[in-house]
């Protein structure tokens, strides 16, 4: 996937990278596989705003994407290379064997006519899927599950992707996108290959409406309010005060809000940088 640079005729054009859909072959998702998604504007089941600077947004539809590859050795064919409003990556289109269809997160280089397949004992080659104790060490690799059966769960935006390192007994070891080093358990399935539309990190939206389409609210600044309403509000003139914090008062620029009895501390090797 590339980007496009647009020709500043307007101002919102001016600093605009815009993605060209050059990839995608089909314009229309497949009825079959969509489901209607409702907004929450943020509110919570009794309507209360609960997260702020979300709202408004163009209507989507939601594509129902296969995380399992419960489908052990049905070869697929990839019809189509789809996009999908709610999220980074693209989504690829499978028609198996038996008549089946699903869709699965498109890795890089996956063509249209492709056969892909998910099993015990295939070859690991991109967009296949396969337990952590059948892929080779050093293989790159996305869609990775947590539990054996519950469906993938690390690195499935667009460009990311993890390594195989090692294994030992019934644990292989990852590096993960985030730079950490963790076990995960060998029965876990995961599909070969690096998640495509890696530019999408070079996209710039060019104006505040375009913001406005994918469902952002404007955003205030903590130190442009009251002490009142922020931790970091008020003072004389210009002043920037205080403690980089949230509204709730949690700190921020390092400080660690994660869990030290977090279950899954004992998996990890290294962590992220």
């Amino acid at each position: 996937m590339a980007v496009k640079k647009l020709r500043p005729i307007t101002p919102g054009t001016r600093f605009r990278v815009a993605p060209a859909f050059d990839e995608l072959t089909a314009s229309k998702p497949e009825k079959s596989l969509v489901k209607s998604v409702k907004r929450s504007g943020g509110r919570n089941n009794t309507g209360k705003m609960t997260v702020r600077n979300i709202g408004g947004g163009h209507k989507r539809k939601l594509r129902v994407v296969d995380f399992k590859r419960r489908k052990f050795d049905v070869p697929a064919t990839v019809k189509s290379i789809e996009y999908d409003p709610t999220r980074s990556s693209r989504v690829a289109l499978l028609y198996y064997a038996d008549g089946e269809k699903a869709y699965i997160i498109a890795p890089e280089g996956l063509q249209v006519g492709q056969t892909v397949v998910a099993g015990e004992n295939v070859a690991p080659e991109v967009g296949n899927a396969l337990p952590l104790g059948k892929i080779p060490l050093g293989t790159i690799i996305h869609n990775i599950e947590l539990k054996p059966g519950k469906g993938a769960a690390m690195a499935r935006s667009a460009g990311s992707y993890a390594q195989v390192l090692a294994r030992e007994g019934k644990y292989a070891t990852l590096k993960l996108p985030s730079g950490e080093m963790r076990m995960v358990l060998t029965t876990c399935m995961a599909t070969v290959g690096a998640v495509g539309n890696a530019d999408h990190m070079n996209v710039r939206l060019g104006k505040a409406g375009r913001a406005r389409w994918l469902g952002k609210r404007p955003r205030v600044r903590g130190v442009a309010m009251n002490p009142v309403d922020h931790p970091m509000g008020g003072g004389e003139g210009r002043a920037s005060g205080g403690h980089p914090r949230s509204r709730t008062g949690v700190l921020a620029k390092g400080f660690k809000t994660r869990s030290k009895k977090k279950y899954s501390n004992k998996l990890i090797i290294s962590k992220r940088k």
